[in-house]
């Protein structure tokens, strides 16, 4: 489940999964804060794939450019914080993700 939350200049990204789900890897083209609320969970890093298990609560900074993804280990409450303008939930993706 996605929730998106707004305030000036700042979006965050709620995202709650059930253990055993994987958030897809992507990059940014701008760095940002992760904040993983609840839970445990292995984040991939890079493209020689750096695992890192990291057990709520945790705060991380995903540098841009920087290939990286999710693996629930348990039911998670994970938070992308990022600094945009954009208020409109079905475009902040496009802006954010960095594309092909």
């Amino acid at each position: 489940m996605i929730t998106h939350h707004f305030s000036d200049g700042l979006y965050a990204k709620e995202a709650r999964f059930p253990a055993g789900v994987a958030i897809l890897k992507h990059t940014h083209n701008f760095s940002h804060l992760s904040i993983l609320a609840e839970g445990k969970v292995a984040v991939l890093r890079g493209d020689e794939i750096e695992i890192d298990i990291v057990t709520a609560p945790a705060c991380i900074e995903i540098k841009a450019g920087l290939t990286h993804g999710v693996k629930a280990i348990t039911d998670c409450v994970w938070f992308c914080i990022h600094a945009t303008d954009e208020t409109d939930p079905s475009k902040v993706d496009e802006i954010l993700i960095k594309g092909d």
